[in-house]
């Protein structure tokens, strides 16, 4: 068992859930919860990879995966904002319809295997020769792996440090004082559900066109979007956490892998993870995390003291006191 290639391997798919987590804490922090990030993944995955098929451009397949995944979570933004539904139904409803869509419009995909480009991959020279930290962040990783680094700065930055961010923060904590103040509660929370969608979309794409290229179906995601929805709550809508966490889940998802083959195991018989009960249950692990997360996130004193959104899964009706 290589150390070195489960940590690589760890950056490589946790880049997914990386973008995926970032887009969910950009509308929790506007005050919208969105559980339907598993289906715009897939219809992100979806897209990508039909687009790029058929145009012969992996760059027009990302583009058209995150357009897609956005347009679609509009009907949650509609429903949870315009409509202001209760947003946990909404997002469940919206992870069945986005899902059945992309099984619907994905079925025979994997027959073009053979032309569908990928995005690129290449090792950056210098960077990759860096003891241990080279051949785990800069030998042979995806483009989308390397936006990646630049992107978790930068969104932490706008987030924390700009008046848009500012913005975004007010409208999560307190929607009425924002609205007394001009800024655009609706508008606000509809963009940032969309930009959610949107980054969601791109880690659907980073799947299909980068990390498991060549193959689309319903198992494409694996439950990845729940894990980001966890992931959230874990990285208190801070974006380098995010990131931290989002890598380190990559590299047990490797390591769950490697363990169940015993010969990988330190060259010692591993009896427990071979058996393929056993199996099972670590492949169930990830939707427990979910559950977990979920629920320590979500009574109140926990609430306050991981700094959640005080406006988070609350509906916001002008004229209404309080939040």
């Amino acid at each position: 068992m290589d150390l070195i290639i489960i940590l690589a391997s760890g950056v490589a798919t946790g880049t997914v859930l990386l973008y995926a987590t970032v887009g969910e804490a950009f509308a929790e922090r506007s005050g919208i919860l969105n559980l339907g990030v598993e289906g715009m993944m897939l219809i992100g995955a979806m897209s990508a990879y039909r687009v790029a098929a058929t145009y012969d451009s992996a760059w027009l397949g990302l583009l058209a995966a995150m357009l897609a995944a956005g347009l679609i979570s509009q009907v949650h933004a509609f429903i949870a904002i315009t409509l202001q539904a209760d947003q946990v139904i909404s997002g469940l409803a919206l992870n069945f319809l986005a899902t059945g869509i992309s099984l619907v419009l994905g079925e025979g995909l994997t027959s073009l295997r053979d032309v569908v480009p990928h995005l690129p991959k290449f090792t950056i020279p210098g960077l990759a020769q860096i003891p241990w930290l080279g051949r785990i962040f800069f030998n042979n990783q995806s483009i989308m792996v390397y936006i990646g680094f630049v992107f978790v700065p930068l969104a932490w930055y706008y987030i924390n440090r700009t008046r848009p961010g500012m913005h975004l923060r007010s409208v999560g904590e307190y929607p009425a004082a924002a609205d007394t103040l001009g800024i655009r509660v609706y508008i606000i929370r509809h963009f940032y559900v969309f930009v959610g969608g949107v980054l969601a979309g791109l880690a659907g794409a980073t799947i299909s066109l980068s990390i498991s290229p060549g193959w689309f179906g319903e198992l494409t995601t694996a439950g990845q979007g729940w894990i980001a929805v966890g992931l959230v709550i874990f990285a208190q809508w801070n974006p380098i956490r995010a990131a931290f966490g989002a890598y380190s889940f990559g590299a047990l998802r490797r390591l769950v892998l490697d363990i169940q083959v015993p010969q990988k195991l330190f060259g010692l018989a591993n009896p427990f993870f071979f058996n393929p009960h056993n199996a099972f249950f670590l492949k169930m692990l990830p939707f427990a995390f979910t559950i977990i997360v979920l629920v320590i996130g979500s009574r109140e004193a926990n609430r306050k003291r991981i700094g959640t959104p005080a406006a988070l899964g609350l509906p916001y009706i002008r004229g209404q006191r309080g939040l």
